[in-house]
């Protein structure tokens, strides 16, 4: 499925003049998911429309798997690593931090789409694995979990 700029602000447009807080589409193999969050993470920072998230991750996107001591979060596709929602926030997470399953980790963006990476996971951040800003390819290891 090739989505245009025009067909993804129609989702987004979709989003907001509609009670949905999210609009998920696939065909075939491919999926697109635009979301509202109840409290925008400085949108204004974001290339995307304000109060949206646009994406195809779902936490079954970015797996964990289990190698060596702890889980491991990994990219589910290329792009750039973003610690937090903007260069003037907080990061999501930091070393020491107590996670929870469908908590955002980070975002990765791809083709100027931000993608927040939700945890599968409940736990411990253990180590981040990538500095901020940098790119990230398919199955890179974006943090270490210690599983509770």
């Amino acid at each position: 499925m090739k989505l245009d700029l025009d067909q993804l602000r129609d989702l987004i447009r979709l989003l907001d003049e509609s009670n949905l807080t999210e609009i998920e589409v696939e065909h075939d193999d491919d999926r697109i998911r635009v979301r509202r969050d109840p409290a925008p993470l400085a949108a204004a920072s974001q290339p995307v429309a304000p109060g949206a998230v646009a994406g195809s991750t779902h936490p079954s996107d970015a797996p964990a798997s289990e190698e060596g001591e702890g889980s491991y979060v990994t990219s589910p596709f290329v792009g750039t690593f973003y610690r937090a929602p903007s260069p003037e926030t907080d990061a999501f997470v930091e070393v020491g931090d107590s996670i929870a399953p469908g908590q955002v980790l980070c975002i990765v963006e791809a083709m100027k789409l931000m993608n927040e990476i939700e945890s599968e996971l409940a736990g411990t951040i253990v180590d981040v694995l990538v500095e901020n800003g940098k790119p990230v390819e398919y199955g890179d290891r974006l943090f270490r979990i210690e599983t509770t």
